[in-house]
């Protein structure tokens, strides 16, 4: 089966506000210049992302303005050193793990600073200009653009060397704490900060791509926005190298054939993808967060908000070992270890779905009956010390690993994949709380050993998952729920500490879903086309190709998947996740 119909670049297409999007800088500063009144005072806000290239901003849109005034919010930001005594507790001495921040943005600047520079504004006359994160501390704007980043983005941008963390000169720090950094305290106080300016804006600036830009009218924004919660969609799915990457999903994907490997798809992770909105000949980029951040009720449901406020808590990726190797033996930190460490309120429970796997393939769950625990965390200390190879035969239990096998993993239990498997991991976000035991020996595509997080770990297994415990409770535990004309439900999960719930549906004809007032996250596991559709024409059919994740909001209610196009006439299935109520 051919499956390089999976589509890289998904696009929600917006109708009725092609005039009020714009692409290049020309066409942007001719937009804004519209608004700008002739001799009179105007104050343009452009608030920024951390990331934006402030000299591209400059050199391209304020300068064609010709402005009286121009103020980069820079200059009333605290200095590096202030800001790094400031968010010492949060950046830790880890590499890899901080505590999340609460501050807010206006922590991070001088007061005196800030109130010279609104002097300087209210002093001034005609066009002027403030622009850079933090911008709007100054003045809100009379015209308020946000100029937005996607994070995948960031983190090319840090990986090149282009720069560094928001007031730091770290350029060349560590990747990994440069990215903890953004992790744990920028993301989360530049999202704090532009929810409610993206509420209010009169543009957004999408500046991913250098020299590139385009803009979008608040209006059509919002607009583009509201119709996502109304319909399916899929975010852009990103996909990296890694030290244990496979060839599968260069192979049936129509990768980059020049890469080594890829080891992970992030194919719906709402807090790192991005969103593609495309008005006419304008395609506008943003990430995704935007909107779970403004229009968290009808995406996530009543019930879903509540629990966990504007947070997408359901994760769908891809993990690849075929051709490659053993993922890190891990453990993720149990409920209360994630909340007192490192301020998250949930921690990352998970499964293995196997879409692919090769013979001999085996997940690694659980210890073995019997052992002694002090006796296995004594061997992975001599094994990160380098004295020996960890003793997994003696000590985890292995699994066969077949095509649709499904491998339940609630927070506690040590595990990882094999070679030779293609997993959809389902999850909740916590994203980042791996905690490695064992690395088998390697070192990271950068030359340098990957971290391993043994005393984390240690306090976090849960040594009753053992053989018979794993095996009863956690291993392919499909359970018949209904079934109809061409149709029929299975419950595969997961285990009952883990808030997710997951069905697989098998069809060769039509199948009725329904949202129940939750957002639903969906796989075609099986088969190669599919079309997801309203029973009631609430929106337009959309069509979802093998491997593709795609989203139902809560809003959509009763939505309808059937064979498609070249799936016509095979039999098909779905992985379905929601939050149990």
């Amino acid at each position: 089966m051919k499956h390089a119909t999976y589509d890289k670049y998904p696009e929600i297409r917006i109708k009725g506000f092609e005039n009020q999007a714009w692409l290049g800088w020309k066409a942007i500063a001719q937009a804004i210049q519209a608004r700008l009144k002739s001799g009179e005072k105007v104050v343009l806000t452009i608030d920024c992302y951390p990331g934006v290239r402030a000299d591209e901003l400059r050199a391209q849109l304020i300068a064609h303005l010709k402005p009286a005034l121009a103020i980069n919010a820079d200059v009333a930001r605290l200095s590096e050193q202030h800001l790094h005594d400031l968010l010492a507790q949060n950046l830790t001495d880890d590499r890899v793990f901080g505590v999340l921040s609460c501050h807010q943005l206006h922590e991070f600047f001088c007061p005196d600073k800030l109130a010279q520079a609104q002097r300087e504004v209210n002093e001034a006359s005609g066009i002027i200009v403030i622009y850079g994160p933090g911008a709007s501390l100054i003045h809100q704007g009379d015209i308020l653009v946000y100029a937005d980043l996607a994070r995948w983005e960031i983190q090319q941008r840090f990986r090149s060397g282009e720069m560094g963390n928001w007031g730091a000169n770290n350029e060349n720090e560590d990747i990994l704490r440069r990215y903890k950094r953004a992790f744990f305290i920028e993301w989360r106080v530049f999202d704090r900060h532009k929810t409610p300016l993206l509420k209010r804006a009169d543009f957004l600036l999408d500046t991913n791509t250098a020299n590139a830009p385009a803009m979008v009218s608040g209006e059509a924004l919002h607009h583009a926005l509201q119709q996502a919660t109304r319909q399916p969609f899929r975010v852009v799915p990103f996909f990296d190298p890694g030290v244990w990457g496979g060839q599968w999903m260069k192979d049936k994907f129509d990768l980059d054939p020049s890469k080594p490997n890829y080891a992970w798809c992030f194919d719906c992770v709402p807090e790192e993808n991005s969103l593609l909105l495309r008005f006419g000949d304008v395609r506008i980029e943003i990430p995704s967060q935007d909107l779970v951040l403004l229009y968290p009720r009808p995406l996530l449901g009543e019930k879903v908000h509540a629990r966990f406020g504007a947070e997408f808590p359901i994760r769908f990726d891809f993990l690849d070992t075929i051709g490659g190797q053993n993922l890190s033996f891990q453990v993720h930190p149990l409920t209360e270890y994630i909340q007192q460490h490192f301020g998250m309120h949930y921690t990352q429970d998970e499964s293995y779905y196997l879409l692919e796997a090769e013979p001999g393939a085996e997940v690694y769950l659980g210890t073995k009956t019997g052992i002694d625990p002090q006796e296995m965390l004594d061997d992975l200390a001599s094994a990160r010390r380098g004295e020996k190879a960890f003793d997994d035969e003696k000590f985890v239990n292995r699994f066969p690993a077949r095509k649709h096998d499904h491998f339940l993993i609630p927070a506690g239990t040590v595990h990882c994949s094999g070679a030779g498997a293609m997993v959809l991991e389902i999850s909740a976000t916590p994203y980042i709380f791996t905690f490695k035991l064992w690395d088998w020996g390697r070192l990271g595509l950068d030359g340098l050993p990957r971290p391993v997080h043994l005393e984390h770990g240690a306090k976090v297994i849960d040594w009753q998952r053992d053989t018979r415990w794993v095996t009863e409770h956690l291993v392919n535990h499909f359970e018949p729920i209904a079934e109809g004309d061409g149709w029929r439900e299975e419950r595969t999960g997961l285990h009952e500490r883990e808030f997710i719930e997951t069905r697989r549906h098998w069809f060769s004809k039509p199948v009725v879903h329904h949202t129940h007032g939750g957002v639903n996250v969906l796989n075609l596991v099986e088969g190669s086309e599919a079309l997801v559709d309203s029973p009631a024409n609430a929106f337009e059919p959309f069509v979802v190709h093998y491997a593709e994740t795609f989203i139902i909001p809560a809003a959509v209610g009763e939505y309808r998947i059937s064979p498609y196009g070249s799936g016509s006439g095979q039999t098909l299935a779905t992985m379905k996740a929601w939050v149990r109520g």
